[in-house]
């Protein structure tokens, strides 16, 4: 940067915030709107490999969905962590006791703010920037780390240890399972989560609980 940028006009935060959401919207037309049947299909937003985006197939997304619903309660709150798809089918009204919780999304794709007050901006490298509000605030908490590295995961259970009362649903690559252990005492279930893409990685679900629905 030379001397003569300190004479370029800048811009205030909230200026470029606007800007951004802009951005935001118009660099991405399948941001899902509030007109659209299906804006919590899975799929509705594309995804995007640049931010590690890789949706969970229909069977996963469901079964996911049904044991966060189970583990919840009735009346229970679910915290999906840069897990859109298993949001989308929780609030699809296809899931029995889908109607009974209350769902929010942490992701970092703004695209996702299209579902408002369920929608919290997510930056995983600021793991404790979240309102006050949320600590300790959810029944559980599902979360799949966009990469397959210690130092996301790291990062991100210092999130779900802000967010949860307790049980943590985690979905990640087996190659995570010593630090899923050492890091949240998670054990790894004998579900095995499909994506819509086929990853070279094997996935797997890691619990803090005993899980009856993921025991297979």
């Amino acid at each position: 940067m030379s001397d003569s940028d300190d004479d370029v006009p800048r811009l205030s935060a909230d200026t470029l915030a606007a800007l951004q959401e802009f951005y935001n919207e118009t660099s991405h037309p399948d941001a899902p709107t509030a007109a659209s049947a299906d804006k919590f299909s899975v799929g509705a937003v594309g995804e995007d490999w640049g931010m590690s985006q890789f949706w969970y197939d229909d069977v996963t997304a469901t079964r996911l969905a049904e044991e966060v619903i189970q583990e919840a309660g009735d009346g229970g709150r679910i915290a999906c962590v840069s897990a859109p798809s298993v949001y989308q089918k929780l609030k699809q009204g296809v899931v029995e006791g889908s109607d009974r919780i209350s769902a929010v999304l942490l992701e970092y794709d703004r695209r996702f703010a299209a579902y408002g007050d369920d929608f919290l901006f997510y930056d995983y490298n600021h793991p404790l920037a979240l309102p006050a509000a949320l600590q300790g605030a959810f029944d559980i908490v599902l979360v799949d780390p966009p990469y397959l590295a210690l130092e996301c995961l790291s990062k991100i259970t210092q999130t779900v240890k802000y967010l949860s009362k307790g049980k943590v649903l985690l979905c990640t690559g087996a190659i995570m399972e010593e630090h899923a252990e050492e890091l949240l005492g998670l054990r790894r279930c004998g579900f095995l989560p499909k994506h819509n893409k086929n990853l070279a990685n094997e996935f797997r679900c890691f619990t803090s609980y005993d899980s009856r629905l993921l025991s297979c």
